[in-house]
């Protein structure tokens, strides 16, 4: 699938992603949120909402066909302003996933609920740092910008199944950060072109245990 080197519009992401114009209309609501919301929360970098389509969207989608097809319990960890994980609340289906949205900014976490009502994405929202969550066990976690892979692999092993994985979204640095993670992990990884950045990587890991002498 080719990149869009302009920047993508609703429908060329529908066309991208075979998204049903219900979907589609609910993440154009989400959009025109985000827009409205920004200059007084600061959700995302004010250069990307000239692309949004592309930078936030798409980006955050890609991960939907990564999935499992069962569906089960997906933690999204800093959520920020719901990417990737409202984004994939409002484009799976809602029998087949429980998606949590983690983040502990106040205002961004107002901001999600907002999104998450008009939207009726049906997303669960914490509204805490990650490490001082109640017991919550889930088949995936993702992640985005929020921290390095190492980093986010202490936050989400202690709540990753047995049998689970993790898929993040990184950019150009995501092959220095693989072989650093290797030093303190044993982990199975596959790497995904990203749809939405040429420099990309949504990373899959999975069979994820910290090594002894870590």
């Amino acid at each position: 699938m080719k990149i869009p080197s302009q920047p993508l519009t609703p429908r060329g992401f529908q066309e991208l992603m075979e998204v049903s114009e219900g979907v589609l209309e609910r993440l154009e609501a989400y959009v025109a949120l985000l827009r409205k919301w920004q200059p007084k929360v600061n959700l995302v970098g004010n250069r990307s909402l000239k692309d949004a389509w592309r930078r936030h969207i798409l980006d955050s989608a890609q991960l939907g066909p990564l999935l499992p097809a069962a569906g089960g319990v997906v933690a999204d960890i800093g959520s920020g302003a719901g990417f990737p994980g409202m984004v994939l609340a409002i484009t799976r289906d809602h029998g087949k996933a429980e998606i949590h949205l983690i983040e502990s900014n106040e205002r961004k976490c107002a901001f999600l609920m907002e999104v998450n009502r008009i939207t009726q994405a049906g997303a669960i929202i914490h509204h805490c740092r990650v490490e001082n969550l109640p017991k919550l066990k889930a088949d995936v976690i993702t992640a985005r910008g929020v921290a390095s892979i190492g980093k986010l692999l202490l936050y989400a092993n202690p709540m990753l199944k047995k049998g689970g994985q993790c898929l993040f979204l990184r950019g150009k640095k995501w092959r220095d950060e693989l072989t650093e993670v290797k030093k303190n992990w044993i982990i199975k990884e596959s790497l995904f072109p990203s749809l939405s950045e040429p420099s990309g990587m949504v990373v899959k890991l999975v069979e994820i245990e910290q090594r002894n002498d870590s």
